[in-house]
């Protein structure tokens, strides 16, 4: 009886938390409309699901690039971490006045990540812990984020460019920043959290209907 409990609930913990062998390839937004100088919107496919990204923010930003134009996302700050491709194309949102920003997904995300252009001298808090992915040599120069006290947020020392991610699931994420002539970011994900099958469901009820059958055994005993 304890073998099954403990292969019902091992199986319960690889579907739940299983992590993909892409997990290190992120879904970067594909900005696609930007109607003012406060908002714009985007979506990003994730495998077979496509999400849709919507920003917004207090403060206006600079401009938004939704098609062609100048590729910002050069250089090795991008690829010497975890993740082993870098924002595509010119899709970026150039942030100018500081504030609050937010990012909303139309589904759970899992580990989002920021893209940073250009973080000179800027302060930023996410409000949750946040870990520096890679930073280095970018368009406009190279420079280091160093993180506050909590791990929350971090001042950019330099022309930082690079990846911050945000470890754990989402649905939406925000930051304050301070301004600047611009600085730009985008985002993107490792992956969704995945939504049970009814198989799953059956395994979990069993897993339980299991947990509870030998507590009542052992209490009978008692």
């Amino acid at each position: 009886m304890k073998r099954l409990i403990q292969q019902t609930l091992g199986s319960l913990i690889a579907i739940f938390f299983s992590a993909s062998a892409s997990a290190l390839t992120v879904s970067w937004t594909d900005w696609t409309s930007s109607s003012d100088s406060f908002s714009a919107s985007g979506d990003m496919l994730v495998g077979s699901s496509s999400v849709d990204v919507e920003y917004s923010a207090t403060g206006a930003h600079r401009f938004v690039t939704t098609g062609p134009g100048t590729n910002y996302w050069t250089g090795t700050a991008y690829n010497n971490g975890a993740v082993d491709n870098a924002p595509p194309a010119s899709d970026i949102v150039a942030l100018n006045q500081g504030g609050t920003v937010t990012i909303t997904f139309s589904q759970t995300v899992v580990d989002p990540y920021i893209g940073l252009v250009s973080w000179n001298n800027n302060t930023v808090d996410f409000g949750v812990p946040i870990e520096v992915d890679s930073f280095g040599s970018g368009y406009w120069g190279s420079g280091t984020p160093i993180l506050n006290g909590p791990g929350t947020g971090f001042f950019g020392s330099g022309e930082v460019h690079g990846l911050v991610k945000l470890p754990g699931s989402f649905d939406s994420i925000s930051f304050t920043h301070t301004s600047e002539n611009w600085h730009g970011f985008t985002v993107g994900v490792a992956g969704v959290a995945p939504i049970p099958e009814p198989e799953t469901y059956a395994m979990l009820l069993t897993g339980l209907g299991l947990l509870g059958f030998v507590a009542h055994r052992r209490k009978r005993k008692v």
